[in-house]
């Protein structure tokens, strides 16, 4: 007889316990899943939640932080958008942030927002994006712009400021100068007081100062040369010898004639002899305005009596006549030691010199014959003391 409550045992050692056998709806009812550990208390701490939180947000940031970096130092490297060279213009006073915003409105930069960013991480402690007016190549990177805007090398433009100009020609190549800004001083300087050159300036520099620049400039030149003057001439002050200067470079522009030509002067000086010069007849009538370029000298011009006209007067006139260069103020300080007291046109830009009244009235008939062949007007004369006009020296006592 079979006994339905036997239990077989499984032999001892396979560490399992006896099977007990269960019914059909039992075996088909779900087996008790165990429950999954339980977390510690520390683990479920909200500070531990929270530092979790805070090195994912560190660890996206970094990332962010790394591909920003990237794609706006790529940006900043890259070549711009130009399309042909430009100008740009950096006004006194704008700040990084206005000159990053101009340059990405005008289409010279992508991304001002980078330009800004990335420039500022460059620039040191104190340094700035210089005034100026800028040429910007095409397709130049944000880089290379910061490096042109950091350099101030901006465009350099310039006026030019020919030897023998007077004060008031000079201020009217100012006034035409559409690139200086400022208006001129309600006062001219003193003529004579200006040294003549070519000055560069950027777009937006003042009229003023390329004045200031042009005094101190020819006050520091007469100084200098005056302090190396020949000691025996007849000049006593820095005035007159701006003056006589002044004259020298009206009478003659060939360069190897000044020092000639002003020996002829110190010479008339030392005798007492009027100095007979032209151009100060001219200064005299037509002041700082300058002669008309179609209206001769007539003779008549000669016995005008104004304060310039040394064919009138003795001595050096009151004031300079043009502002004179260097070598004309070269050739007073030191002039050739000669015995010439005539000068006279050669016909070919130059002239001839003469110690003596014969010599010279044989030079100036020279040249009028020479003259004849060109004019037939018996008013006009050349400028120089003619046979009739020059002045004989004084007999010594």
């Amino acid at each position: 007889m079979n006994d339905t409550n036997h239990v077989t045992e499984l032999p001892p050692g396979n560490g399992r316990g006896p099977i007990i056998p269960k019914s059909p709806n039992e075996a088909l009812k779900p087996e008790r899943v165990p429950e999954p550990p339980r977390r510690s208390k520390k683990a479920r701490s909200q500070v531990v939640i929270f530092l979790n939180f805070v090195m994912t947000m560190v660890v996206v940031l970094c990332v962010i932080g790394v591909a920003g970096f990237y794609y706006m130092i790529s940006a900043f490297q890259r070549p711009g958008p130009l399309e042909a060279n430009a100008h740009f213009m950096v006004r006194p006073g704008n700040g990084l942030a206005e000159i990053a915003t101009n340059l990405e409105r005008n289409g010279i930069i992508s991304d001002a927002r980078v330009f800004r960013y990335v420039t500022a991480t460059y620039l040191r402690k104190g340094e700035t994006l210089k005034a100026g007016e800028y040429e910007i190549k095409a397709r130049a990177s944000m880089k290379d712009i910061m490096g042109i805007l950091e350099s101030g090398k901006s465009i350099l433009y310039s006026v030019v400021m020919p030897e023998g100009l007077t004060v008031r020609q000079m201020m009217l190549r100012l006034a035409e100068d559409a690139v200086l800004e400022g208006d001129l001083p309600s006062e001219l300087p003193a003529e004579g007081s200006l040294r003549p050159d070519t000055y560069k300036f950027s777009r937006g520099s003042k009229r003023a100062d390329i004045i200031q620049q042009m005094r101190v400039a020819q006050q520091k030149m007469v100084d200098q040369i005056w302090e190396r003057r020949d000691p025996d001439l007849p000049i006593k002050t820095k005035e007159e010898f701006v003056v006589l200067a002044s004259i020298v470079e009206k009478e003659t522009g060939k360069e190897d004639e000044r020092a000639h030509v002003a020996s002829v002067f110190i010479n008339r000086l030392q005798r007492g002899m009027r100095l007979q010069s032209d151009p100060t007849i001219v200064y005299g009538i037509f002041g700082g305005e300058g002669k008309p370029s179609d209206r001769p000298i007539f003779k008549s011009d000669l016995v005008k009596p104004t304060p310039y006209n040394t064919y009138q007067i003795k001595g050096l006139p009151p004031t300079p006549i043009s502002n004179p260069g260097r070598a004309a103020l070269e050739a007073v300080a030191n002039p050739w030691r000669t015995k010439d007291l005539y000068f006279v046109a050669d016909g070919t830009g130059g002239h001839v010199f003469a110690a003596t009244l014969e010599e010279h009235n044989a030079n100036v008939r020279r040249w009028r014959r020479m003259e004849s062949e060109r004019a037939a007007n018996p008013e006009v004369v050349d400028g120089q003391p003619d046979g009739d006009e020059a002045e004989k020296p004084p007999k010594s006592n």
